[in-house]
Formats: structure tokens, C-alpha cells, sequence
């Protein structure tokens, strides 16, 4: 649930893609939400303020990049350690 503090920093809309750059002044947490109504993906990512643009613009590249990735709208997670054979 996001802080009644939090800030929206930045809004781009386009091709039924919606993204949102927030911040919380509290804990100086941001985030990136994203909701694509063409695919039903709607998902939150923490980001690093220094990656924050990055992730603003490229949020699918950004969450791949940290393991999470999107197939006709499903979400799955690479798993960080090998499984066992």
C-alpha cells in the first residue's frame, strides 16, 4: 500500500501503457508502477535513485534485469540459485 506521503514524480501514458515514477519522502523509497492494458501486466519495482530514470523508461528491461520477466502477461521469476538436479 503506498504511503498517503508518496509522490508522483513523473507520469508517461502511451499505446495503453501507464507508468509512474513515485517517491516516499519518509523512508526515500522510489518506485516504478506500471500497468499495460493491453497485456493485464500491472506491477510495482523498487529501484536504486541512481537507476531510477532507467527504470522509469524501460521498466520490462529493468525488471528483467532483476529477474523478473513478463510472457503474454503472465509473471514469472528466474530463480537466483540453480535448482537442484
Amino acid at each position: 500500500m503506498a504511503s498517503k506521503r508518496t509522490r508522483e514524480l513523473d507520469f508517461r501514458s502511451n499505446d495503453d501503457l501507464e507508468v509512474a515514477l513515485h517517491w516516499q519522502p519518509e523512508t526515500n523509497r522510489i518506485s516504478v508502477s506500471v500497468f499495460d492494458a493491453k497485456t493485464g501486466d500491472d506491477f510495482d519495482l523498487d529501484v536504486d535513485p541512481v537507476e531510477a530514470m532507467d527504470a522509469f523508461h524501460h521498466p520490462y528491461a529493468y525488471a528483467a534485469s532483476r529477474g523478473v520477466h513478463f510472457v503474454a502477461g503472465v509473471r514469472t521469476s528466474t530463480p537466483t540459485e540453480p535448482l537442484p538436479v
